[in-house]
């Protein structure tokens, strides 16, 4: 981290208890590097998560999973795991002590931190965190690790290779296939690539001979133990793999490959098992529950947790049925909220929304707007009004604006058929256009370009979902959240956007990547 610029930390350690946090090489690339960091500066020996200081949401306290989003000077909170019993800290006379007030805070139910799981909403297949960038293999039973020990050492000192038994081999598959499952449940062959290669690389002694990359067999055996593990889950009833069972299927769709039902983007809680003890009849009564509250004014807390609750009813109701939205909007108004659909992205993908796309986009915005102006050519012709704004602007959400169209025309694609703008005086004609619109959102300003806009809609299928949106960067993000929570395809004239939206900005399965998103992605890391 040589060379980074030094940052200062407020963490919140108890109620009563606030420390200051020096990072001399800057703030650390990955939440556990500053966890680790956390938990040498103030000598605690218990298991935490640290949340931060979320400003798009007024300050609360939103779960880190993303130190991008840290800035120095910026307010940390510990929140002790549950399975905990104590949290001791290390006081400044260098005493050890427990500290019983930071249990209160490490609740999850104070006003100022975001409620996503509320207590008995998760099941033990609910998944609270995205493929790693590094795969972790896990340690396997006492005997596969002694032996594991013994033939990594041969290895090293002669290049023999261990002879793997079918006890042993069953092991190591079996833990590794739990492993895989506990980020998703279709792995592509890039994942199980990646594992296999993992695999090799912390046991050496296990390369085979005759592969090309020494993992090949490994990544055949993890693709057919997946595959069981698959069909003894959809035996137990898992309703993510049970919707795409031949019995679940209609008659002329009862083909193994058709109209499969699996996430495509990331999702890392795509189709949820109902939480422990609920029925589909008993949370349908708390979603009766849900209409009546939202009529209710200043009762957002009351709403996120009945939405927490009835998650896994809502996501098998949209991605088994594929409602309309005007459906979905009678029957889930919250889903329509600004609040709720932050909510509903993080508890379908582990990842904050709009916080995370607005620092991101902000951070790759100067190498950006680099890459766009060094085009030449058509690019360049059609950009130069778009620039030109932007250059002309110190306000930050019109130069917002000004970048995400221009990648959008870097892109290849049209910025009008996503970002539809009008005058003040033909608000009538702009609501006449919502009929005829797939997805995009309606941009209503008073003059020019460079003032600010008066209402920004959201229309999805001719249906008006979300209006008086603060700024068109919010809107895009907002509309990458919804796609998401209503279980939609990318719009076919934009889908090199929302690709771009997906891997570059939220870094959401930035592996894979389409030839022409991924040439941006090259550029902008050059």
């Amino acid at each position: 981290m040589s060379g980074r610029r030094s940052a200062k930390l407020l963490v919140i350690v108890s109620q009563d208890d606030s420390r200051k946090l020096l990072l001399p090489d800057g703030i650390p690339e990955s939440v556990d590097e500053l966890i680790e960091k956390v938990r040498e500066a103030f000598g605690l020996n218990c298991r935490f998560r640290l949340q931060y200081q979320d400003k798009d949401f007024g300050d609360v306290f939103v779960n880190l999973t993303d130190t991008g989003e840290l800035e120095s000077l910026g307010t940390l909170k510990i929140i002790p795991l549950p399975d905990e019993d104590s949290f001791t800290a290390q006081t400044n006379d260098g005493t050890q002590s427990n500290d019983d007030a930071l249990s209160s805070v490490g609740s999850g139910d104070t006003d100022d931190t975001i409620i996503l799981s509320p207590s008995g909403s998760e099941t033990v297949s609910t998944r609270n965190q995205q493929w790693p960038k590094e795969f972790n293999i896990p340690r396997f039973s006492y005997d596969t690790e002694l032996q594991l020990e013994r033939g990594n050492a041969l290895f090293k000192a002669n290049g023999t290779r261990l002879t793997v038994t079918p006890k042993m081999k069953s092991d190591i598959l079996e833990k590794v296939c739990d492993e895989i499952y506990k980020y998703k449940s279709y792995p592509s062959s890039a994942n199980f690539c990646e594992v296999s290669e993992a695999l090799i690389k912390k046991h050496p002694c296990l390369a085979e001979k005759g592969s090309f990359n020494g993992c090949y067999g490994w990544t055949q055996r993890l693709k057919m133990k997946m595959g069981n593990l698959r069909t003894q889950l959809k035996g137990l009833g898992c309703p993510e793999y049970l919707v795409n069972s031949l019995k679940t299927k209609a008659t002329d769709h009862a083909f193994p490959a058709k109209n499969v039902k699996r996430p495509k983007r990331g999702e890392a809680n795509h189709i949820p098992s109902l939480p422990a003890g609920e029925t589909s009849a008993n949370l349908e009564v708390e979603r009766l529950a849900l209409l009546k509250e939202v009529k209710k004014r200043n009762n957002a807390m009351t709403i996120r947790e009945k939405m927490t609750k009835t998650f896994a009813l809502r996501r098998q109701e949209i991605v088994e049925n594929q409602p309309s939205v005007q459906e979905l909007q009678e029957r889930w108004p919250a889903l329509f909220q600004q609040e709720e659909i932050n909510a509903e992205f993080l508890r379908i993908t582990t990842l904050p929304l709009q916080s995370r796309f607005m620092a991101s986009l902000d951070r790759q915005s100067s190498q950006l707007l680099q890459v766009i102006r060094s085009k030449g050519g058509v690019l360049r012709e059609k950009t130069k009004d778009t620039i030109k704004v932007m250059d002309q602007s110190l306000d930050i959400d019109i130069r917002r604006e000004c970048l995400l169209k221009c990648l959008i025309m870097y892109l290849g694609e049209d910025a009008s058929c996503l970002i539809k703008e009008y005058q003040a005086d033909q608000r009538e004609e702009a609501e006449r256009e919502f009929e005829k619109t797939t997805m995009a959102f309606f941009v209503i300003r008073e003059s020019d370009a460079l003032s600010r806009a008066l209402d920004i809609s959201i229309v999805i299928d001719g249906v008006e979902v979300l209006n008086e949106l603060p700024s068109v960067a919010c809107a895009c993000a907002m509309m990458f959240g919804l796609i998401y929570a209503l279980n939609l395809k990318y719009p076919e004239g934009l889908k090199y956007t929302f690709e771009a939206f997906q891997k570059i900005i939220m870094d959401i399965e930035s592996k894979q990547m389409s030839r022409r998103v991924q040439n941006l992605s090259s550029k902008l890391q050059e």
